[in-house]
């Protein structure tokens, strides 16, 4: 199962009780493209270190997880 990214920051923001106005000044953009964001299954990989480091979570762990599963899927399918 693919990971959506967007999801995963969501839920991160609602643990840390964090609104998404802060959220959109922590990584200096609108709150109109937070809720892109949001909704979103990819993400560019500068902003996604950049959000990473503001609400201290390796969102990119989660994608290099989901990656290695779907290697390691596709190698056992060979």
């Amino acid at each position: 199962m693919a990971v959506h990214i967007g999801k995963l920051i969501e839920q991160e923001l609602k643990k840390q009780n964090r609104g998404k106005v802060w959220f959109a000044n922590q990584i200096c953009c609108t709150r109109a493209n937070v809720y892109h964001i949001l909704k979103s299954e990819s993400i560019d990989c500068n902003l996604l270190k950049r959000i990473s480091i503001v609400l201290k979570v390796n969102f990119l762990s989660y994608l290099a997880n989901d990656t290695d599963s779907e290697i390691s899927k596709s190698e056992s399918d060979m």
